[in-house]
C-alpha cells in the first residue's frame, strides 16, 4: 500500500501515530483527536517550518495505535516518545509549564496526583505532558479503573470516594495492603505502556477467581478487562522491535535485520507449480514488496530445483533492481532446502545471511552449525520467522490455488455449446477464476462484451447439469 493510501485509510477517531524512515526507525510520534485529519496535514499544501518539512520528506512508512479518548492517547504518546527517543519530537523540559503524574510509592498507600515539579524523593514520576485538561481526563479514567486514595492525609473515617468506588477506603482497613500494592502495580504496567502485558495477568486472574467460585472479583476483574479492552492496538512497534532484537542475537547476526525476505513453494505432484517471496521491514508484513513466480524451467516434482529458479530470478536482475537487498532470508525447509538456497546464492555471487525453518518442530537451521536452532514456544524471535514462513506460505498457495481455478476454467469453457474460440478469449480475459463465471446471472454475463442472451442461457444450463 502506498503511503498516501495509507494515510487515506487512517480512522478517524483519537489515537498516536508514529512516522517511521525507510529503515524503519521511529521519527517522529504525535496524538491526534482524529488520526486521519491530524495525518494528513502533514502532507496538505500549508505544511510550515523547514523542521517539519524535512521529517514529512523522511517518512516511509505510518503507524497507528487507537484509542478510546484522547485523553488516553495523551498517556500512551508520553510513554512511546520517552521509550523510543524519536529525533524530531521536541524535547519538553521539567518545568512548571507543563504538568507531571506523581505516584507515591515512597508512601505505605501510594496516591496518584498532578503535579508541577518533579522532587527529588522516591515517588515515580510520568511526564512531562502537554495539555493539563486531557491530563485530568486520563487521571479521571485511572482512578475509576485502578482506585487509589487521593487525600494528602488518611481521614478518620472513609471519605465520599469510596461510595463512589474510586478508593479502596485504607484508612479503615477495607482492602489489605495485599490488595492495594495490586492496584499500585497494575497501574504502573498501565502508565508504563504494557497493556497486553496488564490484560493477560488480570485474564488469569479472573479464570483463578471463577474456578475458586470467587464469582464478585471474577466480575470486577472482568469489567477492568472490558474497558481496557476498548482501545484496540492496531499495532505496537515496541514488541515488533523487540523480536527483531532478539532475532539478531540468536543468528548471531552482524546488522540488524530491518528487511526479510520469506520463500517458499507450492504445487501438486509438479502441477501449476509457483514461488512465493514476501518480505517485512521491521518485523512486520510489507506486502507492497511481495512477489509471487510462476515455475517456467522445472517439470515434475523438484522443489529445490523450483527453489533455485525462485532465488535466481529474484537475484539475478529480474526484480533485484526494484528494492534493497533483504538483511535475511529465510526459506521454507530444512536442512536440505537451506543448503540447496545458499550454494544458488553463492553460485549469484550474494552474500546474505540465510536460515530455513521445518514445519514439524519448528527447528531454525543455519548456515554456521550442523545442529539446528531449538527455540521456546515463548521466543519472540521464533515468533517473528514463523510469521514469515506462514506469511510466505499462505501467498504462495493463494497463487496456485487461482492458477488451478483459471487452469479449470479453460477446461470447462471447452463443454459449453455456444461457446467458440472468441468467446472464450473473451471470458479468459474478462473472468479469471471458474467460481467468479459460476456465480454470474445471465443480466451479468450480457454486460460481457461479446457474450448474448443465448450464449449466458447455455453457460447458465450448463452449470445446472453440475
Amino acid at each position: 500500500m502506498k503511503l498516501i493510501d495509507k494515510v487515506k485509510a487512517l480512522p478517524d477517531g483519537p489515537g498516536v501515530y508514529l512516522m517511521l524512515d525507510k529503515d524503519g526507525a521511529i521519527i517522529y510520534i504525535g496524538k491526534a483527536i482524529s488520526l486521519k485529519k491530524r495525518v494528513s496535514s502533514y502532507f496538505g499544501a500549508s505544511v510550515k517550518g523547514q523542521r517539519t518539512k524535512l521529517m514529512v520528506s523522511l517518512i516511509d512508512d505510518i503507524e497507528f495505535i487507537t484509542t478510546s479518548t484522547e485523553a488516553e492517547a495523551l498517556i500512551l504518546e508520553s510513554g512511546l516518545i520517552k521509550e523510543n527517543r524519536p529525533k524530531f519530537n521536541i524535547d519538553i523540559k521539567d518545568d512548571k509549564a507543563y504538568p507531571l503524574l506523581r505516584l507515591s510509592t515512597n508512601e505505605k498507600f501510594a496516591c496518584l496526583r498532578i503535579v508541577r515539579r518533579r522532587k527529588n524523593d522516591k515517588a515515580q514520576y510520568f511526564g512531562p505532558y502537554t495539555s493539563g485538561i486531557l491530563l485530568r481526563q486520563a487521571l479521571n479514567f485511572m482512578r475509576r479503573l485502578f482506585p487509589l486514595r487521593t487525600c494528602n492525609i488518611m481521614p478518620k473515617s472513609v471519605c465520599l470516594n469510596y461510595h463512589l468506588k474510586i478508593c479502596p477506603g485504607p484508612c479503615q482497613e477495607l482492602a489489605s495492603k495485599d490488595e492495594y500494592d495490586e492496584n499500585v502495580f497494575n497501574l504502573l504496567l498501565f502508565l508504563k505502556g504494557k497493556k497486553k502485558d496488564l490484560i493477560k495477568k488480570l485474564s488469569q486472574e479472573m479464570k483463578a477467581a471463577s474456578l475458586t467460585h470467587d464469582f464478585e472479583s471474577a466480575l470486577e476483574l472482568r469489567n477492568q478487562i472490558e474497558s481496557l479492552s476498548s482501545v484496540p492496538i492496531i499495532y505496537r512497534r515496541f514488541a515488533v522491535a523487540d523480536q527483531v532484537e532478539e532475532l539478531q542475537k540468536v543468528l548471531r547476526l552482524k546488522r540488524r535485520p530491518v528487511y526479510i525476505e520469506g520463500y517458499d513453494i507450492s504445487n501438486i505432484f509438479g502441477s501449476e507449480a509457483v514461488g512465493s517471496m514476501v518480505r517485512f521491514k521491521g518485523g512486520r508484513a510489507y506486502k507492497r514488496d511481495y512477489r509471487r513466480f510462476k515455475i517456467k524451467s522445472i517439470k515434475g516434482v523438484d522443489d529445490y530445483a523450483m527453489m533455485r529458479e525462485v532465488l535466481f530470478r529474484r537475484f539475478s536482475g529480474e526484480i533485484s533492481d526494484a528494492f534493497v537487498h533483504p538483511d535475511l532470508i529465510l526459506i521454507d525447509g530444512g536442512k536440505g532446502h537451506l543448503k540447496c538456497a545458499a550454494e544458488q546464492l553463492k553460485s549469484l555471487k550474494i552474500n546474505i545471511p540465510i536460515i530455513s525453518l521445518a514445519k514439524k518442530f519448528e527447528h531454525i537451521y543455519v548456515q554456521w552449525q550442523f545442529k539446528p536452532i531449538s527455540l521456546p514456544l515463548n521466543s519472540k524471535a521464533l515468533r517473528l520467522v514463523v510469521a514469515v514462513r506462514d506469511e510466505a506460505h499462505r501467498f504462495a498457495l493463494n497463487y496456485h490455488r487461482n492458477l488451478r481455478k483459471k487452469k479449470m476454467l479453460v477446461s470447462e469453457l471447452d463443454l459449453i455449446p455456444g461457446v467458440g474460440k472468441k468467446r472464450r478469449q473473451i471470458l479468459r480475459k474478462e473472468i479469471e477464476q471458474i467460481d467468479l463465471l459460476k456465480g454470474l446471472t445471465i443480466k451479468q454475463l450480457k454486460k460481457i462484451k461479446g457474450i448474448d442472451a443465448g450464449t449466458a442461457k447455455n453457460i447458465i444450463e450448463h452449470w445446472k447439469k453440475y
